[in-house]
């Protein structure tokens, strides 16, 4: 059954309304740096939610009430997704980070658990190393560890090839605004079994890529990390920095767009474990929601 939209007052370029989520309840975060859009539910230690790339918070409508058990689940957009601003600028990794660091400091939150997808599992391991005081313990879904190299990724770069048609400057805003069956494409490849995809839900990402400032936005965090970050990530820039936070990553054996597991990260991390789920693709979160929430909720519980 379609999720019932919750109308609230719009914002800029955002005019639609929220789909609906038992439990959660809606805010606009004013930091430092940009409005955010947080969708909360539940009481407890706080777990922030990170969406991955092209999604919003919508796309932890599975994992939220299974959290929100024992967790205060915070789930924001990310800069230019979902209702949060979508400034022309400051997409690059670093930039994301300060956004969630000035998120944790004016929600008066000194230390979270992390679950992030894709993009926000990069963030997360870009959180816990550049500030592993405020993370206790993350949790990364079809992510990569920070420590890649030329001789273990070259093998998957094959996996990149849809990349070229969002990250470059003006083809990827057009392709995303105008062409949604290339969005559609993305998604029913990143899950391989059809009955874990919502039509809804795809809807919903695609709506928000209507807008002209959000599909630039999703656009430019593709393009920084493309043209700005992957050259100096393999030459090693992050090897410098050890990652002190014990890490769980999740990884699905059929997903089409990341290597399940690239290794080469044991001399840079204390506690980084990697989890592979059989026959899952790449939106685990969505695919199988019970595992992840059950695996997030033991692995917070494991360590003090």
């Amino acid at each position: 059954m379609a999720a019932k939209p919750i109308a609230l007052p719009a914002r800029g370029d955002v005019t639609r309304p929220f789909p609906q989520v038992d439990g959660v309840i809606h805010r606009f975060v004013e930091t430092p740096r940009l409005r955010v859009h947080v969708a909360e539910a539940g009481e407890g230690e706080p777990v922030l939610l990170l969406h991955g790339w092209p999604q919003h918070w919508y796309a932890w409508r599975n994992v939220i009430p299974l959290l929100s058990e024992r967790h205060r689940v915070i789930c924001p957009d990310l800069r230019g997704f979902g209702w949060t601003d979508a400034p022309r600028d400051g997409y690059g990794t670093a930039a994301l980070v300060d956004d969630l660091l000035a998120l944790l400091d004016t929600l008066e939150l000194d230390r979270v658990l992390i679950v992030g997808h894709e993009l926000g599992g990069r963030l997360g391991f870009h959180v816990a190393l550049r500030a592993p005081a405020r993370v206790r313990r993350l949790v990364t879904l079809n992510a990569m560890h920070p420590y890649w190299s030329v001789r273990r990724l070259a093998p998957h770069a094959w996996r990149s090839w849809w990349t070229v048609f969002v990250e470059t400057p003006f083809m990827g805003r057009a392709m995303l605004r105008r062409l949604p069956a290339f969005t559609r494409l993305l998604f029913r490849l990143g899950s391989p079994h059809p009955a874990a995809r919502s039509a809804f839900a795809v809807d919903e990402y695609i709506a928000a890529l209507r807008a002209p400032a959000r599909a630039r936005a999703a656009e430019r965090v593709q393009s920084e990390f493309a043209y700005r970050e992957i050259v100096p990530t393999l030459l090693g820039r992050h090897k410098s920095t050890r990652l002190v936070v014990p890490t769980l990553m999740l990884n699905g054996t059929k997903d089409f767009a990341l290597a399940p597991d690239l290794g080469g990260y044991a001399p840079y991390a204390d506690d980084l474990q990697v989890e592979l789920i059989a026959d899952a693709g790449h939106f685990l979160h969505e695919e199988r929601p019970q595992l992840v929430a059950e695996t997030a909720r033991r692995f917070f519980a494991t360590y003090a």
